[in-house]
């Protein structure tokens, strides 16, 4: 028997079927479908280690992109030699006559032994030099990572044939060595062994190096997701619909290459900006006056700072800690924010 039932609110009458009432939104109540970016953000914003460490990781960037700023409020250059212009601060070794290398009201991280720079304003240039080129080699690769890595896994055949046997070869490479043997070859391509080098010269040759052998990886792993969704039906559905292959890739492929694209490019950053440091550090990178993170480890180093102030090494070792602990920390929230079953 089937009977209306009055609802409460005023809505329609609810028909009844076999003594059971179906039950009715209100009228203004729409159940609203959420895309794969929206689920993701939702479950990237549940995870307070992946909210704090993106915090953390922008408070870095925006050191870096404010540093000109901070200079000018602070009054201060990484440039000026304070062992000159204020001998007074300093005694006949060029050591800080205050304890802990001069850290005071007006020197907020002391003063560098030696020449005398401001540490702090000289870690901050530093941040910004050293994510300057990490993010540069970042891109590059991300780049050539998709353009090589795609094409092999979506074409097939002779092209993946002989991308792959490319990323063989230089996957060969040892790329520790190669980058500390190549940096000066690279340099004496633009400059003379008996000029100066200029400091843009060594940034394109830390860039140029460790984009050649930074970009395998990546597009390994594009290529075998490309690879696995060459077979799939959708991309089966839009070649009997007459698409080009280069609208395939670009409206099939590659949105279903993000995923992955974006956990490797969390993971890739950090690890360029201690390769980037690693090279300073050695001299075979960015030198003086310069700043930048591996040449204060490098400074750190010597026998003057280690015997007469031990907390230089303190700020720039703390911050590249931090700043590559929250980077990988954002990178497993990324990615177990796109696949949630890997937090499982």
């Amino acid at each position: 028997m089937t009977s209306p039932i009055e609802t409460e609110d005023g809505a329609e009458p609810v028909v009844v079927h076999g003594g059971q009432a179906a039950a009715t939104k209100p009228e203004g109540e729409q159940l609203v479908g959420r895309s794969p970016g929206q689920l993701m953000w939702a479950r990237f914003k549940r995870d307070r280690s992946g909210v704090v460490s993106a915090y953390v990781v922008g408070f870095f960037f925006l050191i870096g992109l404010a540093a000109p700023l901070i200079s000018n409020l602070y009054g201060k250059n990484p440039y000026t030699v304070y062992a000159d212009e204020r001998p007074e601060l300093f005694d006949s070794a060029g050591v800080p006559l205050q304890p802990n290398g001069g850290i005071s009201g007006e020197f907020w991280f002391g003063l560098e032994p030696g020449n005398g720079y401001d540490v702090f304003t000289k870690l901050i240039y530093g941040i910004r030099t050293s994510l300057m080129i990490s993010v540069a080699v970042t891109v590059t690769v991300v780049l050539t990572g998709i353009l090589l890595g795609v094409t092999a896994g979506y074409a097939g055949k002779k092209l993946d044939y002989a991308i792959s046997r490319v990323i063989d070869f230089l996957l060969a490479f040892p790329s520790q060595l190669f980058f500390i043997a190549s940096m000066p070859v690279v340099v004496s391509l633009f400059v003379s062994p008996r000029d100066e080098t200029p400091t843009y010269v060594r940034v394109v040759a830390l860039i140029v190096v460790q984009w050649f052998l930074g970009w395998m990886s990546l597009a390994r792993i594009l290529r075998g997701t490309s690879l696995s969704l060459r077979e799939r039906e959708f991309i089966e559905a839009a070649k009997v619909s007459g698409a080009s292959p280069w609208r395939i890739i670009r409206k099939e492929v590659l949105p279903n290459v993000v995923t992955p694209l974006l956990v490797q490019t969390t993971y890739l950053l950090p690890n360029f900006v201690t390769i980037e440091a690693g090279l300073s550090f050695l001299g075979v990178g960015i030198v003086e006056p310069t700043p930048d993170w591996g040449q204060m480890f490098s400074k750190a180093s010597t026998e003057l700072v280690l015997q007469n102030d031990i907390t230089y090494m303190f700020f720039p070792g703390v911050s590249m800690i931090i700043f590559v602990v929250a980077f990988n920390l954002l990178g497993d929230s990324v990615r177990d924010a796109f696949d949630p079953k890997t937090a499982r």
